[in-house]
């Protein structure tokens, strides 16, 4: 609420979810191992890709300037994480016309 206060409704919502078959992930699994049989490898990968997005988004502005975000990171059934993301844009980048919200 403080965020919401502070610099308006979020503009983007970002979901980001792991994928077992991400190379990271299934090169480190030894034989006859499933990404279920070592939560650490693939939160440890998540982590790091999470990370990385969140630099693209706040230092690269990949989507615009943002001047606040916050995230939650969940795991789904089958123990996946995945995160969503709440990105406040600075004035000049909000998504105004639906034109460009197409083009993203």
């Amino acid at each position: 609420m403080a965020l919401v206060n502070e610099f308006g409704k979020p503009d983007l919502f970002v979901t980001f979810t792991c994928n077992p078959n991400w190379p990271e992930i299934t090169g480190s699994l030894l034989p006859h191992q499933t990404f279920s049989d070592r939560p650490d490898i693939v939160c440890r990968v998540f982590n790091l890709k999470l990370k990385e997005l969140i630099k693209d988004l706040t230092t690269d502005h990949i989507l615009g300037a943002v001047v606040a975000y916050t995230l939650s990171v969940e795991f789904q059934k089958r123990g996946l994480p995945h995160a969503h993301i709440l990105l406040m844009l600075r004035d000049a980048d909000k998504f105004r016309d639906p034109r460009r919200i197409d083009n993203l």
